[in-house]
């Protein structure tokens, strides 16, 4: 075995400190997206929750591995984003936006923590409202939550990408929603997010990746975005992008001074993960980073919009499949729905009952008179879930 082939396999989940540092990334984040739940209410500035959310990670992160011989790195993997309503995806305003929350908005959360490279990313949506939700956008959220919980049970050594595609386009055209187009899920590793092996969230002519089978000690984050429109968002603005990321294997000599400063400051302070623009001088970062995006120095993370008077809803979770079964690391529970639509699709069903933990071989005998004996199999029966339908109100998972 070559010292590489040796690096990497240690850099997996085979190994117990790789799994920790794994769910300490993912316990930040969640906590931290519990806080953003908290912050989103009517008349709240979005950029000053956004903010909060990458504070918290920072501070949190920041308070681990402090007494240790080799530096970690550690903090915000994805900045936080708030979209809302038809905004799809990766709103994170400049510190001079003064865009608010309103009441009876739905908000997508999005963000991510790391320590050590190692990167645990969380998505949600949440209706900045008390009590249940309920119409079309119940609907959506409930698509998105599915579908979420149907990845999870495909995403699994042995299955193939193309299973999950297939599948979470049917769970959102039975509660009448779309999935949207051009969400990827990527797997995941070391300073890594967004590996080679992909799922995509439609298949069509345009978009094509390469077949892959999930395999044993791998990490990815699976993306599951919805919409009640035709979920196909449009770039309307190229100014609202504020999020980037260092495209690693490009190489230019930017012309302007204030190019050359911003991109030696983003080398220096983001090397590899993605970055806000926030963090950097706002007056010098609109004139600096246009050259480096359009010389494809960075690659940008657009803020992209459904047709207005439409729904998205966003779920992602980072899951560890473990030598036991899947791990999903990230979750945050869910407001109570009331979607309008039933799920009778018995296949949608059958995936739904699949258990998240791999039973032990030997043909399943019960073993008498020990404390651990239902352990294995309860922890297969908690595993399953529920569709969210018309008959089904409550929060899930």
């Amino acid at each position: 075995m070559s010292d590489e082939e040796r690096e990497e396999k240690e850099l997996d989940l085979t190994s117990p400190e790789v799994v920790n540092k794994y769910k300490s990334a993912a316990e930040i984040v969640n906590k931290a997206l519990q806080l953003v739940v908290k912050e989103c209410k009517p008349k709240a500035k979005i950029v000053d929750i956004c903010e909060k959310g990458d504070v918290f990670i920072r501070e949190q992160t920041c308070n681990m591995y402090k007494n240790v011989k080799r530096k970690i790195e550690r903090g915000v993997a994805f900045p936080t984003c708030l979209s809302v309503n038809n905004t799809v995806c990766h709103f994170s305003p400049l510190a001079s936006d003064t865009s608010e929350l309103e009441g009876g908005d739905m908000v997508k959360i999005d963000m991510g923590c790391h320590i050590d490279g190692f990167i645990a990313i969380v998505a949600h949506t949440h209706v900045v409202q008390d009590g249940s939700v309920t119409g079309r956008q119940a609907d959506v959220v409930a698509a998105a939550n599915t579908a979420a919980e149907v990845a999870l049970r495909l995403v699994r050594p042995g299955k193939k990408n193309k299973d999950v595609t297939d599948a979470i386009q049917k769970v959102a055209a039975a509660y009448d929603c779309k999935i949207v187009e051009g969400v990827l899920s990527h797997q995941l590793k070391q300073f890594v997010i967004d590996g080679n092996k992909v799922i995509l969230s439609i298949s069509n002519p345009d978009t094509r990746v390469d077949d892959a089978e999930f395999e044993e000690n791998e990490v990815y984050a699976v993306d599951i975005v919805a919409s009640t429109g035709e979920g196909k968002p449009k770039l309307l603005d190229e100014k609202q992008t504020t999020i980037y990321k260092r495209a690693v294997d490009k190489n230019y000599h930017l012309k302007m001074k204030t190019s050359r400063f911003i991109f030696s400051e983003i080398n220096q302070r983001f090397p590899i993960l993605p970055f806000t623009a926030r963090a950097l001088e706002e007056k010098r970062a609109r004139l600096g980073l246009v050259e480096c995006v359009n010389h494809d120095l960075l690659q940008p993370y657009p803020v992209l919009h459904e047709k207005p008077g439409e729904y998205v809803a966003h779920i992602k979770f980072t899951v560890l499949l473990m030598p036991n079964g899947s791990d999903r690391i990230t979750s945050h529970p869910l407001q109570e729905l009331q979607p309008t639509k039933t799920i009778d699709d018995p296949e949608i069903k059958a995936w739904l009952a699949l258990g998240t933990k791999t039973k032990k071989k030997g043909g399943g005998k019960k073993k008498k008179g020990k404390k651990g004996d239902k352990t294995e199999e309860s922890t297969e029966a908690e595993a399953e879930a529920e569709p969210m339908d018309a008959s089904t109100s409550d929060g899930a998972s």
